[in-house]
């Protein structure tokens, strides 16, 4: 056990907004940015802490504790999903926020940062308790949301459902409906072909382009963590670029094979059985040793904190292309960079989805719908262009990507509030 001279330092380690801080001064510090506007971008524009009254289906009350974080509005209205989780804590969604701001920037798309989460547990809520519990949830945020305000979209354990019921909610409140509210909706509903795999297709366009930066011939050996819409569909969309995916978890554990696995039976499995363990010509692992596996590239996409100073020595991955949102802290990318590994971070990587949540709100409010093919293509342009100025930026200043992205999108966001000055 560690000392208590330690401990705050270990706590700190896996604080995701203490994390996103720690990076944002190193990308500050190399822009030599005023004292001052680095306190705004360091300073959340507005949180909100709602409790939400929910009729339970066996005639009981609760009370279930919501958040809304708006990191920045200087670049356009906050952007970023809602999620549903036990451990939902108001410095998770802080840190998420933020790196929606920064995301963002990073690929140059007209909004800031925002994010929301409630304390529950969805596996035990039925689909009347999580209606009841979103409509409440909504109602609470009517005063700081709108198209031109915040626009949520989906996130962990949450879907197109919850944003056709947080969509009409709004909108009975509006007395019109305001498809443009939210972003993640069903097509029927105003969505956007092609955000499903949004997100997984950015991982796999990064994992593309990090590979061709670092001069890698040959079929990838490839590593996920995570099998949903980011880590599943990602997977099978990389396996379809010609690589070798040799591992992959889910929320119960992972499976692997040397010689590869054929990922459209892999996801087929999971939608039967509901859980990867057992599939036909692989072994059972645990998450952990799946990240340490050796391979080529590791893609986590699961949840924060993934990767940290205990096991990242142990990591056997050459090129890390990050699916999830913080899954590596400060302390664990120094030792990645000693050993020479490339990480392609998430603000970056998993761009996919916020773009095409952007395409999804554009076509809402025009009024005009694009083809998959279409979004698809656009999001690879993005992506690309916005992988190219990352580098760039970590070759100028001599570091590593993550910073890079970090200097791309706070200058950005930082220009913004340099030419909008100070309203008082």
């Amino acid at each position: 056990m560690p000392d208590a001279a330690q401990a705050p330092s270990a706590r700190a380690e896996f604080n995701p907004f203490v994390q996103m801080q720690h990076r944002l001064d190193k990308a500050t510090g190399l822009l030599h940015l005023d004292e001052g506007l680095v306190e705004i971008l360091s300073t959340p524009h507005q949180e909100l802490t709602v409790a939400i009254p929910v009729s339970m289906d066996d005639g009981s009350m609760r009370v279930f504790t919501g958040y809304r974080v708006q990191h920045s509005v200087a670049r356009g209205p906050a952007k970023g999903g809602i999620r549903y989780a036990p451990d939902v804590h108001l410095d998770e969604v802080r840190a998420l926020a933020a790196w929606m701001t920064w995301k963002c920037a990073v690929v140059n798309v007209p909004f800031g940062g925002g994010k929301g989460g409630i304390i529950c547990d969805p596996r035990r809520m039925s689909p009347g308790e999580l209606e009841r519990l979103t409509r409440r949830y909504t109602a609470n945020l009517l005063d700081i949301i709108g198209p031109e305000r915040d626009v949520p979209a989906p996130d962990m354990n949450t879907n197109d459902q919850i944003m056709a019921w947080f969509m009409d909610t709004y909108s009975m409140h509006q007395r019109s409906t305001q498809t443009a509210i939210v972003t993640g909706k069903p097509v029927g509903l105003g969505g956007s072909k092609g955000r499903t795999i949004a997100t997984g297709l950015g991982v796999a366009i990064s994992a593309r382009e990090a590979l061709r930066y670092s001069n890698f011939e040959g079929p990838a050996r490839v590593v996920v963590q995570g099998c949903g819409n980011v880590g599943g569909l990602g997977a099978k969309l990389i396996q379809e670029d010609g690589h070798q995916v040799i591992g992959i978890s889910d929320m119960y554990g992972a499976i692997h094979n040397p010689k590869g696995l054929d990922m459209p039976a892999v996801l087929d499995y999971l939608k039967k059985n509901g859980r990867l363990e057992g599939f036909p010509g692989s072994e059972n692992l645990t998450n952990n040793e799946l990240l340490e596996l050796d391979c080529d590239v590791l893609v986590p996409a699961a949840t924060e904190n993934q990767i940290h100073s205990q096991n990242a020595e142990r990591i056997q991955a050459k090129l890390i292309v990050e699916g999830a949102n913080g899954p590596t802290s400060a302390a664990a990318d120094d030792i990645l960079q000693d050993k020479g590994v490339l990480v392609v971070p998430d603000i970056l990587a998993n761009a996919g989805g916020v773009t095409v949540s952007y395409f999804e709100w554009v076509q809402d409010r025009m009024g005009y719908f694009w083809e998959e093919k279409d979004v698809c293509e656009r999001l690879d342009r993005i992506m690309v262009s916005a992988f190219r100025d990352v580098a760039e930026a970590a070759d100028k200043h001599q570091t590593n990507m993550r910073i890079g992205a970090y200097l791309v999108g706070v200058e950005r966001v930082a220009y913004c509030h340099n030419l909008r000055g100070i309203y008082a």
